[in-house]
């Protein structure tokens, strides 16, 4: 996300709670493309994202060390496959970051069923995962690891992600987890998601939203404000949840869920979240930020108003991350269908007034 984060590295390590095969795609033809005459606004810079990212990854430990969020996230975006009784032979992991998902889904069946003996990962009614990313780096950072072995993994590396590049209905289902809230497109991705899914399968994703990072937000403007005498852009603008469905909707996508989760981390300073950020790849991407790092005078003012309005009684800071998860299902011929406007044959209105 979010930050510039080309300040000096300190300590710190976060506390969270709550709240094989493989193959590239260098020059492959992309099937899935805009609607014509759709404006593209360009807010990120999306090869300052690409180079963010295989910085982060070249540093294997420390980038491990720093994938808490985009695990927990994994875990629970996965998990959203438990109220869906089907067998996906071939899935689209798009934005795959380190195989975050691939490891979500081969932990141990967070549901299991009590009346069968074994209630296997979710990974067991998975085929064939491709995960897709623009960071060969990232991507293949964790190519050995045991996960691996719980389910056939085809790593494709992509120019892109604003680019879809496969057929149409080629997925029974695609999923992303905190990747689209770097696309400078979002109704065109959701529409080219669209397009590569079969009829009536369907769409799970999460991406960071609305007030992610507020603390950060608010005090490092005021920092800024208070030493430089205005604001620069040093946060990144995201979608609020308000927006997601209306987006999917455009993107013809059919029954519809949006929720939203807030995961609060705990650092001991503002040096530690910067840190993290950037050991995520979650440092600012956006278009024209050629302002230079920031000053240690307004690094040290953040910190002070940072704990002064958000800090706890133990010394430590919150810090928000605000996840968006949507569901969506491309039309099919035997899906269910809301019935016509009008053809209701009881009045609501009734019903309340006999409860009341």
């Amino acid at each position: 996300m979010l930050v510039c984060a080309r300040c000096s590295p300190v300590l710190g390590r976060a506390g969270l709670s709550a709240s094989h095969t493989s193959s590239h795609l260098a020059n492959r033809r992309a099937y899935a493309a805009h609607s014509a005459g759709a404006p593209r606004f360009q807010v990120f810079n999306r090869n300052t994202k690409w180079l963010q990212k295989e910085r982060a990854a070249s540093r294997a430990e420390e980038s491990r060390q720093a994938d808490y969020l985009k695990d927990e996230v994994a875990v629970r975006v996965s998990e959203r496959l438990l109220d869906i009784n089907r067998h996906f032979p071939r899935v689209l992991d798009l934005g795959a970051n380190s195989c975050n998902l691939a490891r979500a889904l081969t932990r141990e069946n967070p549901d299991p069923d009590p009346s069968k003996p074994v209630s296997p990962p979710l990974a067991t009614r998975i085929s064939e995962l491709i995960a897709a990313d623009s960071s060969e780096t990232m991507l293949y950072r964790d190519k050995d690891l045991p996960f691996n072995e719980k389910l056939k993994i085809t790593r494709q590396v992509l120019q892109d992600e604003e680019s879809v590049p496969y057929k149409p209905e080629s997925f029974d289902l695609v999923m992303s987890s905190l990747s689209l809230h770097w696309i400078n497109d979002l109704p065109g991705i959701l529409a080219q998601i669209n397009s590569v899914l079969k009829p009536d399968c369907p769409f799970i994703g999460a991406m960071l939203g609305g007030d992610t990072l507020f603390e950060l937000r608010s005090s490092l403007q005021l920092a800024e404000q208070e030493r430089r005498g205005g604001i620069s852009p040093r946060v990144s603008p995201l979608a609020d949840v308000r927006d997601v469905g209306g987006l999917l909707q455009k993107a013809g996508f059919k029954m519809l869920t949006v929720d939203v989760d807030d995961i609060i981390v705990d650092y001991p300073d503002t040096f530690a979240l910067m840190k993290d950020l950037q050991a995520m790849a979650e440092n600012n991407a956006v278009l024209g930020r050629e302002m230079g790092p920031i000053g240690r005078d307004v690094l040290m003012a953040n910190e002070a108003i940072y704990k002064a309005l958000h800090g706890s009684e133990d010394g430590s800071i919150p810090a928000t991350f605000r996840i968006i998860y949507m569901i969506g299902w491309k039309e099919g011929e035997n899906q269910p269908k809301p019935l016509a406007r009008g053809s209701g044959e009881v009045n609501l209105k009734d019903i309340l007034q006999e409860k009341s």
